[in-house]
């Protein structure tokens, strides 16, 4: 390509963050809008490139001397989190309008559009890295905004949400530097000069002990990221102190850097390895399922709530990715793309009446549809996609994932269908004693108005595509397959024969 496409990509939200650096009041966030919507214009333009077939790999030298280059590229599983960053950036921008100006550490609407900003190119950067030297540091430079955001908005312990999740994301990010430090031997030893580029660490021959070894620092780095159980506990206290903007791209598009990673660097480079901690893997992923469904219901605060409902959804996506099928790895990037879409929404929602009613508190409601009903469906439409009701998008990857797990293990894929069961207890739940029943004093005293103009525009987009994939999901899946097809094939494993006529007998 001699137009640099996916750097144009990444540095125009970069520029808007410095633009915002000047001082300027009364169009900050105009300015920050108009660089968000810029970026998801080049980004549509990217998905109408690559889906013509266009090469938009990029890669010169950059640091030769530890074999580095600024090399970007794009594949199927990297083009769905591209497009899902710059959809959910302007609609959280929008969201937080008037939010940012009056959150808690009164920085400002200027500091906070700037920080989604830089935190929307970075992160855009880490999905297009292919390069592990550059992804290394792009995954480590997203802590700073998200960092801040944490920290300089939202609830009143968001420092202590802001640094719990700085410090878990740290320690996963210092074990991933050790592996990245190995790499540079291995290549250097191996090749004769040290390489970064993931097509040539690829051709590694690496020892079953050494590749355990660099797979796991990786590996651990990611479960933290996703999160799993045990490592989860800063999701929830960072999702109950955080705005709702802030929770849709710490939850919706910075974790999936965990289950991105999982596919792209360890069944990519460590196949060996990543099929012997394949069992542990599932096992962990069912605990994080039922767990997350389980906390999820007892939560008393309806942010909280949403982030053990993603600890359960990420269970699933790790299952997917260990189940080694292509239906199974083909369902989770699909249900990465699905996942952040219906739990946008939900935050977005929740958000909403949040700032009406002045709690998070389950209990602080009652009898919401009576008063606010467009709000109140909103709310049921993002909570029977995250249940995966058939017709969602949710639907469509939560079933090819137990496909694919039920077809190397029936036993696995019927534990996990328990989370399915136990979402509709926690959404429906939830719904029931906030929406429904009398209306209670609190709400008939705070919550006086329904969704406005704004608002609307935030939500109805969000749950426009959730009904759109769930109905032509195949839209999404005919560019994800190829990725989850090229996955296997490098991980040395082909789906399972299904048995039949007398091969069953």
């Amino acid at each position: 390509m001699t137009v640099p496409w996916l750097t144009i990509l990444g540095l125009i939200p970069l520029l808007g963050a410095a633009v915002l650096c000047l001082p300027m009041k009364q169009v900050a966030k105009g300015v920050g809008l108009a660089f968000a919507l810029a970026t998801a214009l080049v980004g549509f333009v990217v998905a109408a490139l690559f889906t013509g077939g266009a090469n938009l790999s990029e890669s010169v030298p950059w640091i030769p001397a530890f074999g580095a280059s600024w090399s970007l590229g794009l594949d199927g599983m990297g083009l769905m989190m591209v497009l899902l960053t710059v959809v959910l950036t302007p609609a959280v921008l929008l969201a937080e309008w008037k939010l940012a100006d009056t959150s808690g550490g009164g920085w400002g609407a200027r500091a906070f559009f700037g920080l989604v900003l830089a935190l929307e190119s970075l992160s855009l950067f880490v999905f297009l890295a292919d390069d592990v030297l550059l992804f290394y540091l792009f995954f480590e430079a997203t802590l700073i905004p998200m960092y801040f955001l944490i920290g300089g908005f939202g609830g009143a312990n968001r420092s202590y949400a802001a640094v719990k999740f700085l410090l878990f994301s740290l320690a996963g990010g210092l074990i991933m530097l050790f592996s990245v430090i190995g790499l540079y031997a291995e290549s250097t030893r191996q090749f004769g000069a040290p390489s970064y580029l993931l097509a040539d660490l690829a051709k590694l021959q690496l020892d079953p002990n050494t590749g355990m070894l660099l797979m796991l620092g990786f590996l651990i780095a990611f479960i933290i990221k996703a999160p799993m159980v045990p490592v989860h506990t800063w999701l929830p206290t960072a999702a109950e102190e955080s705005t709702p903007g802030t929770s849709v791209l710490l939850v919706g598009v910075l974790d999936k850097i965990g289950t991105f990673g999982m596919i792209k660097f360890c069944l990519y480079l460590f196949p060996d390895a990543s099929r012997s901690v394949g069992p542990i893997m599932i096992v962990l992923a069912l605990v994080s399922i039922l767990y997350g469904a389980v906390a999820a219901i007892g939560s008393q605060n309806l942010l909280r709530l949403v982030a053990y409902t993603s600890v359960s959804h990420f269970g699933f996506m790790v299952l997917g990715i260990y189940s080694f099928t292509t239906a199974g790895v083909s369902g989770t990037i699909f249900y990465m793309l699905n996942h952040g879409f219906s739990t946008a929404a939900l935050f977005l929602v929740l958000g909403f009446l949040i700032s009406r009613r002045g709690s998070a508190m389950v209990d602080a409601y009652g009898g919401v549809q009576k008063v606010a009903p467009v709000l109140t469906g909103s709310l049921l439409l993002a909570g029977l996609s995250a249940l995966a009701l058939p017709g969602m998008s949710s639907f469509v990857s939560e079933f090819m994932v137990l496909a694919g797990a039920w077809s190397r293990e029936p036993w696995v894929a019927a534990v996990a269908a328990l989370g399915t069961v136990l979402a509709a207890v926690y959404v429906l739940l939830m719904f029931q004693r906030t929406m429904t029943g009398p209306v209670t004093d609190q709400v008939r005293e705070h919550i006086t108005t329904d969704l406005n103009g704004r608002e609307k525009l935030v939500v109805v987009p969000l749950i426009g595509v959730i009904l759109f994939l769930g109905i032509l999901p195949q839209v999404a899946l005919s560019v994800i397959e190829p990725t989850a097809v090229a996955t296997l094939t490098q991980a040395r494993v082909t789906d399972p024969v299904p048995l039949h006529g007398k091969e069953a007998k």
